[in-house]
């Protein structure tokens, strides 16, 4: 996140203990920077211009013709905004995207954009009370899913096994095995791409 942590639950844990200041949330703006000095009692300043520019709210979109299906955004997606399986296309749910910019750089093939979703309204304004209360329910159930351990479902017994389905924890080298295959599928998309530009 341009706060520098990773949500904006850290992010005002950091506050109430005194360790971050107030400035560095460019999504809410100086109203938000506003709003934060009314409820801690510090003095209003300036947001932080190492963390961004106060601007309009933004969504996602994907160029679907460029998409590798490599999946990568949707694991970093916080809200579940993104779509998609192994090797087929995604695409963003315009709805739920709160333009938080974690899937651009994500993307190995650079396919994913951002676009104007508030006009000319910027920071807080170009939220409403229910779009900030649904990204939030969003964010939550996406934590819990996360929380949630993982499991892979065993193949068919054989007629010499028991036929009970048996549930098995992904172990971190089979993660590693996936995480190697990601990155050479994405080396052999970027060589395709060098291919066709050149």
């Amino acid at each position: 996140m341009r706060c520098g942590y990773p949500d904006c639950a850290a992010y005002a844990q950091a506050i109430a203990v005194g360790e971050a200041a107030i400035n560095r949330c460019p999504p809410g703006g100086a109203e938000g920077v506003a709003r934060l000095s009314a409820l801690t009692g510090k003095p209003p300043m300036p947001l932080d211009a190492a963390c961004g520019q106060e601007t309009v709210r933004s969504v996602a979109f994907i160029d679907e013709s460029a998409c590798i299906g490599c999946t990568l955004c949707l694991k970093v997606c916080p809200t579940d905004a993104i779509v998609g399986t192994n090797k087929r296309m995604h695409t963003v749910i315009e709805a739920h995207c709160t333009g938080c910019e974690l899937c651009l750089p994500a993307c190995p093939v650079d396919c994913i954009q951002l676009e104007n979703a508030s006009g000319t309204a910027t920071g807080w304004n170009a939220w409403s009370q229910a779009q900030a209360e649904a990204a939030r329910e969003r964010y939550a159930r996406h934590q819990r899913r996360r929380a949630a351990p993982s499991v892979t479902l065993t193949p068919a017994p054989t007629a010499a096994q028991p036929r009970a389905t048996v549930l098995t924890p992904v172990s971190p080298s089979s993660a590693q095995a996936r995480q190697a295959a990601i990155a050479a599928a994405m080396e052999r998309a970027r060589e395709k791409r060098r291919g066709t530009a050149g």
